[in-house]
């Protein structure tokens, strides 16, 4: 009991630091990620803030697994999916909570600008792992490619690059016509998209591996 509970908390660290990889990018000014894309255009252009947008959308890509698994589910296909509702409104929040914490920076610097990407990719990768370390849940965009690529018998790591690049042009198309301009896609989203597989493979290895999780895990008093 007390293991799992450490664990669901590192994947809920891992959704913090998440968020916090999204609103860096976003703070750069140079973009933001492939997945944040469209929520980041509807909270430019209507009252929605970028955490209730990202919580939307996750509710959408939710309703999109239950149709991907319709005559074909598990219990516990339905119980991941379901697990995704309360994780999803907290990312939203964590990510509105940060978006107030930054609320002053203002980057006109292009080096800062790249430096705060930096910060921003880092982050997002440490959110990745401590996400998936954890193996207690799933979020809705992983989620949504997981069951399709099941459904299709399609490679997962393929799938994924193409829902990206859907979200990207999604995101593009929508702010073209909510606008008249592309907001919110620029160098930032392609260096983010490039660089963060290789900083989360870094991290895995290295630093958050399966024997140093352990360690962390073995020196946590346990209260009796």
């Amino acid at each position: 009991m007390r293991n799992l509970v450490i664990r669901y908390a590192v994947f809920v660290a891992g959704l913090y630091f998440l968020s916090l990889g999204v609103v860096c990018i976003v703070k750069s000014t140079l973009g933001t990620t492939p997945i944040s894309s469209i929520n980041y255009v509807l909270s430019l252009n209507t009252p929605l803030t970028l955490g209730t947008a990202t919580f939307l959308l996750n509710m959408l890509l939710i309703l999109g697994q239950f149709e991907l698994i319709k005559g074909r589910s598990t219990r516990k296909d339905v119980v991941e999916i379901l697990l995704q509702i309360p994780f999803s409104f907290a990312f939203g929040a964590f990510i509105d909570f940060n978006m107030w914490m930054c609320r002053g920076i203002e980057i006109s610097n292009y080096w800062y600008a790249l430096a705060m990407l930096c910060v921003g990719c880092m982050s997002q990768a440490i959110g990745v792992v401590l996400e998936f370390k954890p193996n207690v849940a799933i979020m809705s965009a992983e989620g949504f490619v997981k069951y399709a690529s099941r459904r299709y018998n399609k490679e997962f790591g393929r799938l994924k690059v193409g829902f990206d690049l859907l979200l990207v042009s999604s995101a593009a198309l929508l702010s073209l016509a909510m606008s008249g301009t592309i907001d919110g896609i620029r160098e930032g989203t392609a260096i983010a998209a490039l660089t963060t597989g290789y900083m989360v493979t870094f991290l895995s290895i290295h630093i958050f591996s399966r024997r140093n999780l352990n360690r962390l895990l073995s020196i946590i008093p346990v209260r009796r």
